[in-house]
């Protein structure tokens, strides 16, 4: 490398004066600090103040600019605090060194592998790039039929903001800092009666790890039993989320196809560390897995070392007949880590879910999520917690259920009127939204056109990852769309659909 030679004190503090006050605007929106601030730091960064320069002193700047000594004084304290310049008592301040070529570059003197074209413009890993183009998630979370949305207009804002006024009122300093341990213990206590009575969970409160969504606990999941290259079964068609979170995490995830008793354990590819199925619901077809093929999965699991991850999204809505039991009440290996959210129960910006671990993994569990996530949300985890005991969480469900289950018939009818029983439902009799088949049509190409006349869809061949065995569909959301909206909307979806060829 060339060595730069020694630059001339070509400038002089007179001449500093004179640059400075060409550009100083008094009077202006930027106060008169900031803006000497900024104007001496750009001229270092240019290099039209060399290095070695001597600036003036403060008493000849500030006459010069009409301002405040005490403001210059200042300035050249920040900029010295920031290393632009040295001062020293009785020497003057002088501008230093920062030209980037003093910064010793190793790379430059040895051997090194060219970066790969396709990382020079962005600068995004490889598994970045892996994640952008198969990203899921959605711009718009919220209008007809947006599925997987609760309707967050109903759910009670006077109860919890009375009960987080109530802990507001004198937290004590441990809800207000760090958390530790696997969450807020009167919460868990509360999750663990609530499981064990409404989905058959069997568990006690040490076994429920809290989490800041589903996302995170299946990251953690993957962080704690898992190595890079591990496989994970998932469901195909399954949920996009699982993919993206598990791949970013070095695992191998194989689409197990699903059938109407879900996933088919006989179909799946290699020896799986994870197993991952929505036996009670299944995502996005609405399957219930069988009991046989539950027996089998979990001999399966129990035979060959796997962990099953039971994610139990939205079973709470279930039309015309009681919740089903959970997976994980009938293991007795101790084979299922089962995951729960309040996403769809509560409201999405909660940010709060939660999993049960097999006794054996918590203290792994406990110290994972501290080292990695460090806790958190232990306010909010105490008002929910009042909101379980005291009754708001069940009568809450039960009210949107009620309300749901209204709008799935709307939904349902206005299918019936506009197709009659031509397309096939998959839905299950369960969850926040159902899907339309389209059979030999482009269910993507219809999504988009609908998208332009303001409806919110998703095409069900998105949700495939084996695509010869994908089918084409919509998956259409009913819970936040107001009942008396739910045919209007749905005729604007037909004339699309009608529109479309096939």
């Amino acid at each position: 490398m060339t060595k730069r030679p020694k630059p001339a004190s070509t400038r002089s503090p007179s001449m500093l004066v004179d640059l400075i006050q060409l550009r100083f605007l008094p009077g202006s929106a930027e106060s008169d600090n900031q803006q000497l601030y900024r104007l001496l730091r750009d001229a270092i960064l240019g290099e039209e103040l060399p290095h070695g320069l001597r600036l003036p002193s403060s008493r000849q700047l500030a006459a010069e600019l009409g301002i405040a000594r005490n403001t210059v004084i200042h300035v050249y304290e920040r900029l010295a605090a920031e290393g632009y310049v040295s001062a020293g008592v009785g020497r003057g301040t002088f501008v230093s060194d920062t030209r980037p070529d003093r910064i010793p570059h190793p790379a430059a003197t040895r051997e090194t592998a060219p970066v790969p074209a396709s990382r020079h413009a962005s600068g995004v890993s490889q598994r970045g790039a892996a994640l952008m183009a198969r990203a899921g998630a959605g711009e718009r979370q919220w209008g007809a039929f947006m599925p997987g949305v609760p309707e967050v207009r109903a759910f009670p804002a006077r109860t919890w903001m009375r009960l987080q006024n109530r802990h507001w009122r004198r937290p004590p300093p441990d809800l207000l800092s760090y958390g530790v341990g696997l969450g807020y213990p009167p919460l868990r206590a509360a999750l663990a009666d609530y499981l064990r009575s409404s989905r058959g969970v069997l568990c006690d409160p040490e076994q429920i790890v809290i989490t800041s969504g589903t996302h995170t606990a299946l990251q953690l999941i993957g962080l704690m039993l898992c190595d890079p290259g591990a496989r994970a079964w998932v469901e195909d068609p399954g949920y996009w989320g699982v993919h993206s979170v598990w791949r970013a995490n070095g695992i191998e995830t194989v689409p197990v196809p699903v059938d109407d008793e879900g996933l088919d354990v006989d179909r799946g590819e290699g020896r799986p560390r994870l197993v991952f199925v929505s036996p009670s619901h299944q995502y996005p077809l609405g399957s219930v897995m069988s009991l046989a093929r539950r027996r089998q999965l979990l001999a399966y699991a129990s035979h060959h070392g796997a962990w099953i991850v039971e994610d139990d999204y939205d079973s709470e809505f279930r039309y015309g007949r009681p919740p089903l039991p959970s997976l994980q009440g009938l293991d007795t290996d101790g084979r299922v880590l089962y995951l729960g959210t309040f996403s769809k129960v509560m409201f999405p910006g909660l940010r709060l879910s939660y999993m049960v671990v097999p006794a054996p993994l918590v203290d792994a569990f406990r110290v994972g999520l501290s080292e990695v996530y460090r806790g958190g949300q232990s306010l909010t985890q105490a008002v929910l917690a009042d909101f379980i005991v005291d009754g708001h969480f069940v009568s809450h469900i039960r009210r949107m259920r009620n309300l749901y289950a209204a709008r799935r018939e709307a939904l349902l009818s206005a299918i019936a009127t506009g197709f009659g029983d031509s397309l096939p439902i998959h839905d299950g009799s369960a969850g926040l939204h159902l899907v339309l088949g389209l059979p030999g049509r482009d269910d993507r190409a219809i999504a988009r056109d609908a998208l332009g006349h303001g409806i919110i869809t998703r095409a069900l061949s998105r949700y495939y990852r084996a695509p010869a065995s994908s089918a084409s569909g919509l998956l259409l959301g009913y819970s936040h769309v107001d009942e008396d909206e739910i045919s209007r909307h749905f005729a604007t979806l037909a004339g699309c659909i009608a529109d479309a060829p096939g």
